[in-house]
């Protein structure tokens, strides 16, 4: 019995803490630091009816929504709007901060923080894209993803950063060097979407419309999200429900076969053409695009190295 234990512990540490390179997580705060820069923006433009003392639900309602949880905000006690308007500018200055990778040990968190407060006051206003980049967002904390593809990388190689260096110095602007914490929170994200797809997929197969194959068809032309005239799927009734059924399918499987190397390009296949779809056709497009990001964590970080190494090398011999 030693063997299968040890070999299922020594499988256990491997997916979990076996160090790997921060490319893919690197790709991923760029897009999210965008993402969030791009959402505090967008709130600023409705600010004061989100927050202050204009809002169209005020903080006692928001609390008493929140008095079964454990969801907190300072901005509760926030109403003056200066203030509101210098926090959401200290946000946007934040994850451009991530975006680019400058101070990026510092940045991840703050942002994070800054925007989770937010949510909790913006209790009813908020949808998928918040969820999603704040899960994202929260995960990126763990990994050095200021490694790569930043302006900490540019300073860490300009840097004294040899064995005498400082500590701080060393954490602030880490090295390129694979990384545990890159895997585990890489595992985390990887396993959180896993979770979100499994019970979207079960909530859908709760559905009637997913099993007679008519759900494709009605969201394709609801107007409230309909953005491309998408009508012309009701005279093609059997390509509606292929569509609908691959979907069930592929959401509910996705768990299990997205783990799978034979299966893995063809279920990040279908979650860009689902999510495009969703895109370009439902109208939520920065949403669409987001779960897309999600899904490259499930690139692996070395193909990645080697297709950038292999646009260096053609570059040079050109």
């Amino acid at each position: 019995m030693r063997v299968p234990v040890n070999r299922i512990l020594d499988g256990w540490n491997d997916f979990w803490f076996r160090p790997r390179s921060a490319s893919t997580l690197a790709l991923i705060r760029i897009a999210t630091g965008a993402m969030l820069a791009y959402v505090h923006a967008v709130w600023c433009l409705r600010l004061s009816d989100f927050m202050g003392h204009h809002a169209l639900i005020d903080n006692e309602h928001i609390r008493r929504l929140h008095q079964n949880d454990f969801a907190w905000s300072y901005l509760w006690d926030v109403r003056d709007m200066p203030t509101l308007w210098l926090h959401q500018g200290i946000a946007i200055l934040l994850a451009i901060c991530l975006c680019i990778g400058f101070l990026t040990r510092f940045a991840s968190p703050m942002i994070w923080f800054m925007t989770l407060m937010v949510c909790h006051r913006m209790t009813g206003f908020l949808f998928g894209l918040d969820q999603v980049v704040m899960m994202l967002a929260m995960y990126l904390i763990l990994a050095p993803t200021g490694s790569r593809w930043s302006v900490d990388a540019w300073l860490s190689r300009r840097l004294a950063r040899g064995e005498n260096s400082m500590k701080l110095l060393r954490w602030l602007f880490p090295s390129t060097e694979p990384s545990s914490m890159t895997t585990i929170a890489s595992r985390l994200i990887q396993i959180h979407l896993c979770i979100v797809y499994l019970f979207g997929g079960i909530a859908k197969l709760r559905g009637e419309m997913w099993w007679d194959g008519t759900a494709m068809w009605f969201s394709a032309v609801a107007y409230e999200y309909q953005s491309l005239d998408l009508t012309w799927l009701g005279r093609y009734s059997l390509m509606g429900a292929i569509l609908s059924h691959v979907t069930v399918f592929w959401e509910t499987f996705y768990c299990v076969l997205i783990w799978q190397r034979w299966s893995r390009p063809y279920f990040l296949a279908i979650a860009v053409a689902v999510h495009g779809g969703i895109a370009l056709f439902l109208g939520m497009i920065t949403f669409g695009m987001m779960m897309i990001v999600a899904n490259l964590v499930f690139i692996e970080p070395e193909w990645i190295d080697r297709m950038i190494a292999r646009r260096r090398l053609q570059s040079h011999k050109t």
